[in-house]
């Protein structure tokens, strides 16, 4: 599986989308991207992780992560509710190198997936879509990594849901583990009509109340 990256940093595309337009609201992927070992027990691979108001870290600050993998060699998530900005699709193709047709200037929202590797991209979608390294994780979620995802966007063929993001969390085997049992977290099911919801600015919120977190 090989991930999206950009021939420059991760500032540089994150600049290049919010200089260009924009409504102001930057390979490989990371070892462990996609399952590779049997789900451990308790694992929460597939569901939401939500951010309780006590998690004070910047870096987490009232999110939600969908978590791709989690097992006895740590986990791996993606940032679902933390909009860096919006910009033509076009843009993003030219700073990868790639020349497509795109859509009636079809644009598209970069979001940060976390604070690990964030030039890296990986696009979360409605499992509809299947490209060259396509991982289905459930029924109604799929992740891929490699650029055909992007192209297919870019020229209406992509699939009915998505979400693009740079970076992504990781925790290391029991570290996870820790911050649950901290009260760091609190563990919601997954929908794909909250994980694709573009109403941001109240996802977090909303997925607190499925469990009843006063705010």
């Amino acid at each position: 599986m090989r991930g999206l990256t950009t021939r420059s940093a991760a500032g540089g595309l994150i600049a290049l989308f919010l200089l260009a337009t924009m409504a102001a609201e930057g390979a490989r992927p990371p070892a462990g991207a996609a399952p590779q070992h049997p789900p451990s027990p308790g694992s929460i691979a597939g569901r939401l992780l939500v951010a309780t108001p006590d998690l004070e870290d910047p870096n987490f600050y009232q999110t939600i992560v969908y978590m791709v993998r989690h097992d006895q060699t740590g986990a791996m998530g993606l940032v679902i509710n933390r909009r860096l900005g919006r910009g033509p699709i076009a843009k993003l193709l030219q700073s990868l190198g790639l020349e497509t047709d795109v859509e009636g200037g079809a644009e598209i929202d970069v979001h940060y997936g976390g604070p690990v590797q964030s030039d890296r991209g990986f696009m979360l979608h409605s499992p509809d879509f299947m490209g060259e390294d396509t991982v289905v994780l459930s029924q109604s979620v799929a992740l891929t990594s490699s650029l055909d995802v992007l192209s297919a966007v870019a020229a209406g063929k992509g699939p009915q849901h998505s979400l693009f993001a740079l970076g992504y969390a990781g925790w290391a085997p029991d570290q996870l583990e820790q911050e649950l049992a901290a009260g760091a977290w609190v563990v919601v099911d997954a929908d794909a009509a909250l994980l694709f919801d573009r109403r941001i600015e109240s996802k977090w919120q909303r997925a607190l109340e499925r469990q009843g977190v006063d705010l």
